[in-house]
């Protein structure tokens, strides 16, 4: 849940704990052997670190992919909450007053800049196991991502008998594909819809051009059913068939169709973004959060998430256990991966503000 796209893209650094991939993943035991003293102490006084994630699915699915095995393998418990929808001001207020609510947080591309540049996160362990697994654009010095979500198209499958719209061109053709449409109320996302529909190829998608992006949207904007605001609302709109094709984040599609509801997506040109941990800095339980981190970039454990949540892993070996089935509804799957987009969060951190006040006036316009 990036502050421009709710899901609900980048090394190595010294550090005096390191493990060794056996001992690790054999037990709390194993990890004494290995652990300096102060993390001994507290995985044996059975110590935890406190985890926020996003809620909602995520908290089933990670607690099933990550939290249970954690607290088997070392002896620490890591405990799981959800997260405010931006915790950017958080994490800040955490580094500047040293009290630490939580250890480990989900930080989006976005989030993960702000922060870093402003010198707020831990850098990690990038040589502890399985995090030199991780796809190159989940990398970062202070930041690992976790997963991969996709603003895509979906559409009501039951209303066009010869096939549905397979692109954003095709959404903006109304005479082609007739039938009720949803946008998203923001620029976010909105823009590079219209400009890849208007023909910008993909390479040359950033920087946006603003001017070109409305005036595609002029072409549509009377056709727009529904403006939707959040998430949930997509999938409401899709399951009851009040909108007949909407571009919304794939796993609010994907629960209509999981629930046998008549709605199939469109991958070609979606607009992918990451989420992962931070620590936020100085934080006084940093060696265990670091070592939850690369706990969580292992292969299976990723595949394990996919059984509750279809955002994509970012560990590719992750694949060798996922069946066929779970990987067509996921972002990163060797057949959908090379289809989509990593949004630039870059160029939005500088030009949200103008984009959004250009956008609300359009809307009223």
């Amino acid at each position: 849940m990036s502050i421009f796209r709710d899901p609900d893209a980048p090394r190595t650094f010294p550090l005096a704990l390191t493990l060794d991939r056996r001992r690790f993943l054999a037990g709390s035991g194993a990890l004494a052997a290995t652990a300096a003293m102060g993390d001994l102490a507290l995985a044996q006084t059975g110590g935890r670190i406190v985890v926020a994630d996003p809620g909602g699915p995520f908290g089933p699915a990670f607690k099933a992919a990550f939290h249970d095995s954690f607290k088997a393998d070392t002896g620490i418990t890591s405990v799981q909450i959800a997260r405010e929808h931006e915790p950017t001001a958080q994490v800040a207020t955490m580094v500047k007053t040293k009290n630490y609510t939580w250890d480990v947080v989900t930080l989006t591309l976005s989030a993960r800049d702000i922060l870093h540049k402003q010198g707020m996160l831990e850098p990690l362990d990038w040589s502890l196991p399985d995090m030199n697994e991780i796809m190159p654009e989940a990398r970062h010095p202070a930041w690992m991502g976790t997963d991969v979500y996709c603003t895509i198209l979906a559409y009501r499958s039951d209303k066009f008998a010869s096939g549905g719209p397979q692109s954003w061109r095709d959404y903006f053709d109304t005479a082609k594909f007739p039938g009720r449409r949803s946008m998203r109320r923001s620029p976010i996302d909105t823009l590079e819809i219209a400009l890849l529909a208007d023909g910008v190829e993909p390479a040359k998608l950033y920087p946006l051009d603003v001017d070109r992006a409305f005036k595609k949207l002029d072409t549509i904007k009377k056709n727009i059913a529904v403006w939707w605001t959040g998430g949930a609302q997509t999938t409401q709109l899709l399951q009851s068939g009040e909108v007949d094709m909407v571009p919304t984040w794939n796993a609010r599609a994907q629960t209509v169709t999981d629930a046998g509801g008549p709605v199939k997506i469109s991958w070609n040109q979606g607009l992918y973004s990451i989420e992962g941990w931070g620590i936020a800095k100085g934080n006084p339980k940093a060696a265990i959060a670091k070592r939850f981190v690369a706990y969580t970039a292992n292969a299976k454990r990723q595949a394990a998430f996919t059984k509750g949540l279809a955002y994509g892993p970012t560990n590719p070996n992750a694949y060798k256990f996922i069946d066929k089935e779970t990987a067509a509804k996921l972002p990163t799957a060797p057949d959908i991966f090379p289809k989509i987009i990593l949004a630039k969060e870059e160029w939005w951190a500088a030009n949200r503000q103008k984009a959004e006040e250009r956008f609300t006036a359009w809307m009223l316009s």
